[in-house]
């Protein structure tokens, strides 16, 4: 059977104005959302079991910022000072400043750099080659997986307990 083509077009556009037609009679609050609240929990529905809630942290934006803010106001006067605020770099600086005279030189600042360059050259020949530079990368931590117990294993504390 050969539909032509001007037919099929009419019913796909006859399809999308009906689509669109029912889309704009549907009340925003019954239309589908995917993007959830911020605050809102995640619930795992498993069949015969009650539903596992993950949780949500009570820590705001504004209490982090709070945080920050006491661990630089160190005289705990409700203001921060420029030494207070500075604090942090000089005890940065003094790491880096090796022999501690004040002025930090590029040795000094690349000291880290260096070491990395003369434990990844192996054949201490001052040049890397790709697999000695392969060795420079940084070593990331891989994330952990949440290990979640079997079904079995979380219903059988439920049914120990209608047991007795």
């Amino acid at each position: 059977m050969n539909v032509p083509k001007w037919l099929a077009a009419v019913v796909v556009a006859v399809v999308a104005v009906l689509a669109v037609s029912l889309w704009r009679a549907t009340p925003p609050a019954q239309r589908l959302h995917f993007a959830a609240p911020a605050a809102a929990q995640a619930a795992v529905e498993v069949p015969g079991e009650a539903p596992l809630i993950a949780p949500v942290s009570d820590v705001t934006p504004l209490d982090k910022e709070a945080k920050r803010f006491n661990r630089y106001d160190k005289n705990k006067d409700g203001a921060i000072t420029r030494d207070e605020y500075l604090a942090n770099r000089r005890k940065a600086f003094a790491k880096l400043d090796l022999n501690h005279d004040g002025v930090l030189s590029f040795d000094e600042y690349s000291v880290k750099a260096i070491a990395k360059f003369t434990t990844a050259d192996a054949d201490r020949n001052s040049k890397l080659s790709a697999a000695e530079f392969a060795t420079t990368a940084v070593k990331r931590k891989p994330r952990t997986k949440a290990v979640c117990p079997p079904a079995s294993a979380r219903a059988a504390p439920a049914d120990e307990a209608e047991a007795q």
